[in-house]
């Protein structure tokens, strides 16, 4: 008898892999984990680039907070993706519970809008509709300039795209603070989702800031740099650097948040059923 083909033979019918993950510490866990990585990020920003202790440019653009192709962008874009991919899953877990329609819409809603947003962030689509939207109706573009939507353009101090996109987001967001305190029953979790909806809103603010000329009487960019005695440019810097910090923040409280609801209505385990349709025979 082949004891060595013997042992293949038992591992090959093994039924499957199987992996404990310590349900009350996870959420926790992978919030510490993404708290402490964002403030690495705003570290590095702050003292590689911004302070230059790396004399190389390509270098410093890799720790640059407020570049889109930088390390913390792509945190935020990995965050974001698996943050939908948890509300994927806890979709599938009430449509297999059979919960109530709007239940599993709900979630099932919320899992696209925050797919779409990884995206968004990934490939930078709010900026690309704000840029397509100045080139129809900003002044002197074309004829559409001096329609309604060129003056609503005009009159906007700010980025298009908060004019043309925010109101969409803001939309989707007021949705999900709805439906959310509906299935979030702890005051804990429920001051956690509006303090991610502050950071957020926090974050919004500060972009729209940034859009405002210098000389804007709204911008605080510009209030701050002359009644503290600092250069715009290190001013500009540091509130780019806030805001980023602020959106990754608020993801990470998400995920915390849609990590515990999972654990929570999963109950002590999660099992995926890989099946396969069956061949006919003959």
């Amino acid at each position: 008898m082949n004891t060595a083909n013997n042992h293949v033979d038992s591992t090959h019918m093994h039924p499957g892999a199987r992996v404990s993950i310590d349900g009350q510490k996870l959420p926790a866990r992978v919030f510490v984990f993404c708290l402490a990585a964002e403030v690495l990020f705003v570290l590095l920003d702050a003292f590689v680039n911004y302070a230059e202790w790396s004399q190389y440019a390509t270098i410093r653009d890799l720790f640059d907070t407020t570049r889109e192709v930088a390390l913390a962008s792509w945190f935020m874009v990995t965050q974001t993706f698996v943050a939908g991919l948890v509300l994927w899953v806890i979709f599938l877990v009430n449509r297999d519970q059979a919960r109530s329609r709007a239940r599993v819409v709900g979630w099932g809603f919320l899992a696209v809008f925050f797919t779409y947003l990884s995206v968004d962030d990934g490939a930078m689509i709010h900026e690309r509709i704000g840029s397509r939207f100045f080139d129809a109706y900003g002044p002197g573009k074309n004829a559409n300039s001096d329609g309604l939507m060129g003056q609503i353009q005009a009159l906007f101090p700010s980025y298009e795209w908060q004019l043309v996109v925010l109101p969409l987001l803001v939309a989707a967001g007021v949705f999900m603070l709805f439906f959310l305190w509906r299935e979030f029953h702890t005051r804990g979790e429920r001051l956690l989702l509006f303090s991610a909806a502050g950071c957020m809103a926090l974050a919004v603010g500060l972009d729209f800031i940034e859009g405002l000329g210098v000389r804007h009487p709204w911008n605080l960019r510009t209030w701050f740099a002359g009644e503290f005695d600092y250069t715009l440019h290190a001013v500009g810097h540091y509130s780019r650097s806030l805001e980023e910090f602020l959106e990754m923040l608020a993801m990470s409280l998400l995920l915390m948040l849609f990590l515990r609801h999972l654990i929570r209505i999963s109950g002590p385990g999660l099992t995926f059923n890989f099946s396969k349709a069956t061949q006919e025979q003959g």
